[in-house]
């Protein structure tokens, strides 16, 4: 963890921002109080699969035909 004043965190907050990218928690303190910490974000782009379900999900021989409950709007 590093530790910056809310002075060199303004001065340097591309820097700052490189080490969080890489890992690191960055917190800014004012006058040697914890503020805020910087952390990274966890990246929430999955990897998508075709095929990965087979065998768990099931479609019934049924689900394309009429539903009773819509019989009037036929």
């Amino acid at each position: 963890m590093f530790q910056v004043n809310i002075h060199q965190a303004k001065t340097n907050l591309s820097k700052l921002i490189k080490k969080v990218v890489n890992g690191e928690e960055v917190v800014i303190a004012k006058g040697n109080v914890p503020l805020v910490k910087m952390v990274g974000l966890v990246s929430q782009k999955s990897n998508r699969k075709i095929g990965s379900a087979q065998g768990i999900i099931t479609i019934s021989a049924t689900f394309d035909e009429p539903l009773e409950d819509f019989k009037d709007y036929r």
